[in-house]
């Protein structure tokens, strides 16, 4: 799989995951769902920064993240 995808859906879990266990820790419940989501966004991160051999910075994630979204707009339309 491609890596700049990995990272795209790496970020795409933690912006659900995030919300999902806040929103439990002020319901008095336990975030379960939440810090699952949270650790596996944390292991797309990982595998994503292991397949890409030189790693990803903050220019190269955002610049990743807008030819993922072109890619699947391109194939959409």
């Amino acid at each position: 799989m491609d890596p700049d995808t990995v990272l795209v859906a790496a970020m795409g879990v933690a912006v659900f995951a995030a919300p999902a266990a806040v929103a439990a820790y002020a319901d008095g419940r336990r975030p379960w769902a939440g810090l699952l989501m949270l650790a596996m966004a944390m292991g797309l991160f990982w595998y994503a920064n292991d397949l890409k051999e030189p790693g990803y910075s903050l220019q190269t994630a955002v610049e990743a993240f807008y030819v993922v979204i072109g890619r699947i707009s391109h194939q959409l339309f």
